[in-house]
């Protein structure tokens, strides 16, 4: 345990027109400062996600968390990227800043704004988080990549449609008390199972409910070490933090199994000395619904294959014996990719310390555990989080 989150900000998730990029880093910056009950004086160093790859015309955006504060002038500031995980990957930048003793806080913010760009670019944009020698050609982009993820599955498991849509069921519906959420609406089981004009096949087996968004956001969040922590106002220590980095061919690997995510929740639960059992709650990467379906498998959830069985049972309901994505997950919250790590360890700090927005929070959270993905779970980060103060 060698660092806390004593603050966090998180903007709206959504397609806001009156934003940028610059304007978002600023807005979380400030924000997350002041819930820290900090200055700008008072940060060592600042990490910045953002992939970006296209989506914005302003690159070298490290610096423009300076545009916060003067105070920020001469800190050191990086940007880092690891595909869908680029958000996680700043968070353990500045653990491990802090674990190094280079630093006592650290400001993390993580953003995106992706709206503006015409959906066809986006698309070339997210396949770029493929291995383009083998997937350069997938019809329907990274939605395709899953849709032939969600066919392999159906193939050998056989079809699980019924616990794809009660996946994206439970997400939406969690999403309706999430205030940063894209989408605040209970969409219903019978209409994520049901293909329609309005719920199309996007790509394989997968349907328009079953896919994440298009995401413009920010999070932020203000790291520190334990001692100063137990200073503050509040203070959620990282049990553990572990980063797995799997092949990018998924022609390498058995694509079904998830096993760099299995790998990352083994070493975070062994770190934390805890097992699944004592977590009160899971908020997991599910940028596409067999993706949570498979994740289940990986994180010990569920058997290999067996999946569908805790979704269709209840297991991961709000108020089943462990909920998964009670902020409504990617599917519903969207995925603004360098957001979307920290937007995670910030929706776990709420829960942990009783500040999650009415009917979002969980009853009595003492564990939270995090799961982000970058790529079809090459780049994997787990989180294990307890509240110290």
């Amino acid at each position: 345990m060698t660092a806390c989150i004593v603050g966090w900000a998180h903007s709206p998730f959504a397609k806001l027109e009156d934003e940028s990029v610059e304007s978002l880093i600023v807005g979380v910056a400030n924000a997350a400062l002041e819930h820290a009950g900090i200055g700008a004086e008072d940060v060592d160093e600042i990490v910045l996600g953002h992939f970006n790859g296209g989506f914005s015309p302003q690159d070298f955006t490290a610096a423009l968390v300076l545009q916060a504060d003067d105070g920020f002038r001469f800190k050191p500031a990086t940007r880092v990227e690891n595909a869908c995980a680029t958000g996680s990957a700043a968070v353990h930048q500045g653990l491990k800043a802090i674990a190094a003793r280079k630093s006592g806080i650290v400001l993390v913010v993580g953003a995106e704004q992706m709206t503006r760009t015409p959906g066809p670019e986006i698309g070339n944009i997210l396949l770029k988080a493929s291995y383009l020698a083998e997937d350069g050609d997938t019809p329907a982009g990274f939605a395709g990549v899953f849709g032939k993820i969600a066919h392999n599955y159906f193939q050998q498991y056989g079809d699980q449609s019924d616990a794809l849509a009660r996946i994206a069921a439970k997400n939406h519906r969690n999403g309706v008390n999430n205030p940063y959420a894209q989408i605040r609406k209970d969409l219903g089981f019978e209409f994520c199972r049901t293909e329609s004009e309005k719920n199309p096949k996007v790509a394989g087996p997968l349907k328009r409910t079953d896919c994440s968004l298009v995401s413009d956001g920010a999070a932020a969040l203000v790291l520190c070490d334990v001692d100063t922590a137990l200073r503050m106002k509040r203070a959620v220590a990282f049990r553990s933090a572990a980063h797995v980095q799997d092949f990018l061919p998924m022609s390498k690997r058995d694509i079904l199994k998830f096993e760099g995510g299995a790998e990352a929740w083994k070493r975070a639960l062994a770190e934390a000395g805890v097992t699944l059992d004592d977590l009160s709650f899971v908020e997991t990467h599910d940028c596409f619904t067999i993706a949570e379906l498979i994740e289940y498998e990986a994180m010990g959830l569920a058997p290999e294959g067996q999946g569908a069985r805790v979704a269709l049972d209840g297991v991961t309901e709000i108020d089943g014996r462990l909920p998964v994505n009670p902020s409504g997950g990617l599917k519903a919250k969207g995925h603004p990719i360098g957001a979307t790590g920290v937007s995670m360890h910030a929706l776990c700090a709420m829960q942990l310390t009783g500040e999650a927005p009415h009917g979002m929070q969980v009853s009595n959270p003492r564990l939270a555990g995090l799961f982000n993905m970058g790529g079809a779970a090459v780049a994997n980060y787990v989180s294990i989080l307890e509240r110290i103060k």
